[in-house]
């Protein structure tokens, strides 16, 4: 296949680390910060076991963009009254579909174009902050 098979394998792995850690720290305070810095971790593991210093790169680039993508989501789904449980539950089960899909020749390319993409999208989507009636009670 080649080496670009394997950095793909890598960069949808390293994005799927990001999303399992960031849907587990959500609740957190620093949670971002521990997700990024959990996903470079076992990013760079995963890099180093399937295609040695080559895959190194683009499983750090993949757990970063999975971390920060996976963390606006699961912060603005806990602002809108999601439990952190259900939260690391539904982003946690998203993340093992995205470990399997990245072992598909390209797709983990394309996951990592297509999960900030979909971060994007929905922070463009939330509803603006407004004081509602509240500011016609006085």
């Amino acid at each position: 296949m080649g080496d670009w098979y394997e950095i793909g394998i890598t960069l949808g792995l390293g994005v799927a680390a990001g999303l399992l850690l960031a849907g587990l720290f959500a609740a957190w305070r620093y949670g971002l910060l521990t997700s990024v810095l959990g996903a470079l971790a076992v990013g760079a593991l995963a890099g180093l076991l399937v295609k040695g210093w080559i895959g190194l790169p683009g499983a750090l680039i993949g757990g970063v963009i999975g971390a920060v993508s996976a963390s606006l989501i699961a912060r603005g789904a806990l602002r809108r009254g999601g439990t952190p449980g259900g939260t690391a539950f539904l982003v946690g089960s998203a993340s093992i579909a995205v470990a399997l899909l990245a072992l598909i020749p390209v797709v983990g390319y394309v996951i990592a174009v297509l999960v900030p993409a979909a971060a994007a999208r929905q922070a463009r989507r939330e509803p603006e902050r407004h004081a509602g009636l509240r500011t016609l009670a006085k």
